[in-house]
């Protein structure tokens, strides 16, 4: 490798790094925008100076002024002169879709709670990497909860419907009589199993999570989504002996890569079912092997697993994590090893997620 071949990686690391410094900080912007409901103030307003934004989402007027002009000089913002010289600030309504409208497809200001979460938590992160042991994920706190929820909630409220069609048999059975019961397992917050149950009034459809804050979200966003009646949530384990061969569908969405024993768990699904049922699972769309350098979105899950997914799932030992980026192979692997007699990759186009019906 010639020395300037060697100048020339270095200094491509060096402007990535440094990108990577912008990006995150603008990712902080975001955060606040989104927290302090900014981005709510300013959707589909005239142009507004800082004093009037400061008035209307509840925040000091200097703070308003320096991070309206951040965010213009970020691009978020377009910035017009008013009267007297008073900047005015307006989000664009193709801005506004990205990082106020929670069921959009395209909305993505749900990155910068995640993010945070995780960075509250580093310091404990550096300490589970030295002692082989986890993070709790309750120690995320409500940031990566929330954010996690907000990012998934667009495809399940927008998408459910059309994943279970692709299993025409099991479309079929949650339509019909005597009522299907599904079990939602992994639920998070409740949008997934909101979403199976809009989609499938006939069916009887429960979330089940092992986290209490999440389940307590679950059931208020039901409540606000006029779903109480029709869903029901309560934190438990798959694995209870109440649930055995009781549900003709078990879902699990983007969270068996976050367990501790993933092969335990599908174990669990697997007896959940009545003797003709399925697991709906969806988990990460990553290559089938690992290759380096990888693309994006490798990149991408990576970064989760090693600042979240991995030492939430190191806490429950003895533990055998996949971390984020669970391969296709592997799910076959752990599903043969939890005894389904199939998997079939399921034909549904999606950037992040890759769907699998395993049978019983």
């Amino acid at each position: 490798m010639t020395s300037t071949t060697v100048q020339d990686r270095r200094d491509a690391l060096v402007e990535r790094l440094f990108g990577a410094t912008i990006g995150t900080l603008e990712l902080f912007g975001v955060y606040l925008g989104d927290r302090l409901g900014l981005y709510a103030a300013l959707a589909g307003a005239d142009a507004l100076d800082p004093d009037e934004l400061a008035e209307r989402a509840g925040i000091a007027p200097r703070y308003a002024r320096e991070w309206l002009e951040q965010q213009a000089v970020a691009g978020v913002l377009d910035v017009e002169d008013g009267e007297g010289g008073t900047r005015r600030f307006r989000l664009s309504a193709e801005y506004a879709e990205v990082l106020v409208d929670a069921e959009s497809p395209n909305y993505l200001a749900p990155l910068a709670s995640l993010l945070a979460g995780i960075g509250g938590v580093l310091p404990d992160v550096v300490a589970a990497y030295r002692t082989g042991g986890g993070v709790p994920f309750s120690r995320y706190g409500a940031d990566l909860r929330d954010g996690q929820a907000a990012m998934n909630r667009p495809a399940f409220t927008n998408e459910m419907a059309s994943w279970v069609a692709t299993m025409p048999d099991v479309d079929a059975r949650l339509r019909s009589e005597p009522a299907a019961r599904v079990a939602d397992v992994g639920c998070g917050v409740g949008w997934s199993t909101i979403a199976l149950a809009r989609a499938f009034p006939a069916a009887t459809v429960e979330g089940i999570d092992l986290d209490q804050a999440s389940v307590d979200d679950a059931r208020r966003n039901a409540a606000d989504a006029g779903m109480a009646g029709a869903v029901s949530f309560h934190m438990g384990d798959a694995a209870d002996p109440a649930a055995k061969g009781a549900y003709d569908l078990a879902c699990m969405f983007e969270a068996l890569h976050d367990t501790p024993r993933p092969a335990e768990v599908l174990g669990a699904l697997h007896q959940m079912l009545r003797e003709d049922g399925s697991v709906l699972l969806a988990d990460e769309r990553v290559a089938s092997s690992f290759t380096a350098p990888g693309d994006e979105v490798e990149r991408m899950m990576y970064g989760w697993s090693i600042s979240h997914c991995l030492p939430a799932a190191m806490v429950d030992q003895p533990a055998e994590p996949t971390g984020t980026v669970l391969r296709e192979p592997t799910v076959r692997d752990l599903a043969g090893r939890a005894g389904f007699r199939s998997v079939d990759v399921l034909p549904i186009e999606n950037d992040f997620f890759r769907f699998y019906r395993l049978r019983r």
